[in-house]
């Protein structure tokens, strides 16, 4: 199903965009007639992407920057405010898997402090800008990508799973802030999703999380992108600080 003007006037960012979910998502807003900057620290896969996006009826611009380094997002959203005049909607998909099937005990410092930054701290940075830039025009979409593993936990992957729960946390309480106003935050808990990211994960965590997936499935980007697209549309007017599933039944609250 296609709602070819669904975001029109609306102008959007999408952080990780250059691949998996994010393309996806940027794809699908441009298709029906949004603006998009699509904002990635990987600048020749982001010139790849603008390329396979081809011909859409919402322009797209690409912006390469790095999610963990505040001047840097507050560099983007200001970018993007003062070629198109307004920010709508920010969906973060910027993350990292981290270490896999990785004990706790031979999981290094390093490492999980990356996860920590790219995943939490990114997507604290990202929504303080992305609020700052909204609240004088007192309306925004945020979307969060969190994770099942945020819910529940995957063994052997820490680092991963304790900032997808950090980002859930912060949709809550950020979107209790915010309440009362029209800027709703809310997140997405995918649970596998068939996108190059699963190139950086081991097979045993992948066949672990694949035999918790009820349907015996992953799930698709386009299957990401439908309900994305719905939680920072105007028709999610009544949804903010929630974390919405998507996974193929394996969720347990």
């Amino acid at each position: 199903m296609s709602f070819e003007q669904r975001f029109q006037g609306r102008v959007a960012i999408v952080t990780g965009g250059a691949s998996g979910i994010g393309l996806g998502i940027a794809t699908r807003i441009a298709r029906e007639s949004g603006s998009v900057a699509l904002a990635d620290i990987n600048e020749a896969a982001l010139a790849q992407a603008r390329k396979d996006m081809g011909e859409l009826p919402g322009p797209v611009e690409t912006i390469c920057f790095d999610i963990t380094r505040e001047d840097e997002v507050e560099s983007l959203v200001g970018s993007v405010i003062e070629q198109f005049g307004q920010l709508d909607v920010v969906v973060n998909c910027a993350g990292i898997v981290g270490k896999t099937a990785t004990n706790i005990l031979d999981y290094d410092l390093t490492s999980f402090r990356e996860a920590l930054d790219v995943n939490l701290v990114g997507s604290f940075l990202i929504t303080k800008h992305a609020i700052k830039a909204m609240l004088p025009a007192g309306y925004g979409r945020i979307l969060l990508l969190a994770s099942i593993a945020g819910k529940e936990g995957n063994p052997g992957m820490a680092g991963y799973s304790v900032s997808k729960a950090g980002v859930i946390g912060l949709v809550k309480a950020i979107g209790k802030e915010y309440a009362h106003t029209e800027i709703t935050i809310n997140g997405l808990a995918p649970a596998l999703i068939g996108t190059p990211l699963l190139l950086d994960a081991e097979e045993e965590s992948i066949n672990y999380m694949t035999s918790k997936i009820p349907m015996g499935r992953l799930g698709t980007v386009a299957e990401a992108a439908a309900i994305a697209c719905w939680i920072v549309s105007d028709e999610a007017s009544f949804n903010t600080g929630a974390v919405f599933d998507l996974s193929g039944g394996r969720a347990t609250y």
